[in-house]
């Protein structure tokens, strides 16, 4: 049987793509090139149909490493990801205006660059809820002590005030509807303001190393930390923090949306499915028989049986899969549809207008604010799907009904 994905054109190193019927741009490719030349990488580069112009490294991104990490490549919204609930209502249960239900979870979970209690950070918490509170006391800090012990830089961020919060750019709450038109709620964040100090920091002291060692690389943001220092030790401790952080994050914010479902339409009964997933994240896996650390810069693991989301766009249809396995992807796939343009370019090119049409039907904002997500900066969602198919089978077809955006 013909391979799924095809081979793209690199003068070092292999790069294995899953794009078919998917445009992939030429900086972006550029920035494959220089990832996959460089002397670390175990096997290949993986790349997803999804896969966009980043930092570094392209979004969309799958690279297995032996005996160093690449900072940028985990990126800095570390542990950036999915949740999903499917709860017990139906979409004969819902009113026919959700105004009132957008605007409760609005006020539910801190979003966007809205202050909330004072003079605290924008779409942060000015009095942490107890419920908050707890995690990070419980989960949460006495970890986070022991890093900022050596990287005191870390500790002067929001940390707690963050937890339980959305953010802004592509995070969003969504209320969904299945192909039975059962009610889903769905959400994507990530690791907020703490995430973004660790990676920041890292990268930063990756790039000094590179200086230090006189080692010239193709994209400065490809500055790596070699297993045999201590800071490759010590960011390991502090990415490996900050994704759990994320998966609370993810979790709190689930509670609280649901309690503010419940406080509109009644009880939701009990949850009947539950996914929480990273795909923006580095973890250690074996891969072809051998121990490696696999990094997913905007991509979601898909081991045989595993559960996992690709989200589509404001206006399209989103997707709960289960993986397939796949030994060539390093059991990977998309983590959403990906940007086909960038925020600016879709600014200039669409218009409030146009985003109203695209998202007609779904409750949701409809000003210039949200112009840089409207659906058309992203790829095709069902190309993005086809050209995966060989890595995830589909469970659940979800679209929106109601959408909050950072």
């Amino acid at each position: 049987m013909a391979p799924s994905y095809d081979i793209l054109p690199s003068e070092r190193g292999l790069i294995k793509a899953w794009t078919r019927g998917v445009p992939v741009e030429d900086k972006a490719h550029q920035q494959l090139k220089n990832l996959a030349g460089l002397p670390f990488v175990h096997k290949w580069i993986a790349v997803m149909p999804d896969v966009h112009l980043g930092k570094g490294a392209t979004v969309g991104s799958v690279v297995p490493t032996k005996g160093a990490i690449v900072p940028a490549a985990v990126g800095v919204d570390i542990g950036c990801g999915m949740m999903a609930v499917k709860t017990s209502l139906h979409a004969n249960e819902l009113p026919d205006s959700l105004a009132a239900v957008r605007s409760a979870i609005e006020a539910a979970v801190p979003h966007g660059r809205t202050a909330r209690g004072g003079r605290g950070d924008r779409g942060a918490w000015g009095n942490i809820p107890d419920a908050v509170g707890e995690v990070w006391s419980q989960a949460l800090k006495a970890d986070f002590d022991v890093i900022t012990d050596k990287h005191q830089r870390l500790g002067q961020c929001n940390h707690v005030n963050h937890l339980g919060t959305l953010g802004t750019g592509n995070h969003f709450i969504e209320v969904c509807l299945d192909e039975s038109d059962a009610v889903w709620v769905m959400l994507h964040s990530g690791s907020r303001g703490v995430g973004n100090r660790i990676g920041s920091h890292f990268i930063a002291k990756a790039k000094r190393e590179m200086d230090r060692w006189h080692i010239d690389l193709p994209d400065s943001d490809l500055a790596y930390l070699p297993d045999s220092t201590a800071l490759f030790g010590d960011y390991v401790q502090a990415v490996g923090w900050a994704q759990r952080y994320a998966m609370h994050n993810r979790a709190l914010m689930m509670r609280a949306t649901l309690l503010a479902l419940e406080s509109e339409l009644g009880s939701l009964g009990a949850e009947q499915m539950a996914v929480n997933c990273h795909h923006n994240y580095v973890q250690k896996e074996t891969h072809f028989g051998e121990t490696v650390w696999v990094t997913r810069k905007g991509a979601v693991r898909a081991g045989k049986g595993e559960l996992g989301i690709i989200p589509g766009s404001m206006g399209t249809r989103s997707y709960i899969v289960r993986g397939k396995g796949d030994r060539e992807s390093f059991c990977s796939c998309s983590h959403g549809a990906g940007r086909v343009m960038s925020r600016t370019a879709a600014k200039k090119r669409f218009t409030v207008e146009d985003h109203a049409k695209a998202t007609e039907g779904i409750e949701c904002r409809k000003d210039e604010s949200v112009i840089d997500e409207t659906p058309m900066a992203y790829k095709d969602i069902d190309a993005v799907m086809a050209a995966q198919s060989d890595l995830v089978e589909v469970v659940h077809t979800l679209r929106q009904v109601v959408v909050v955006k950072g």
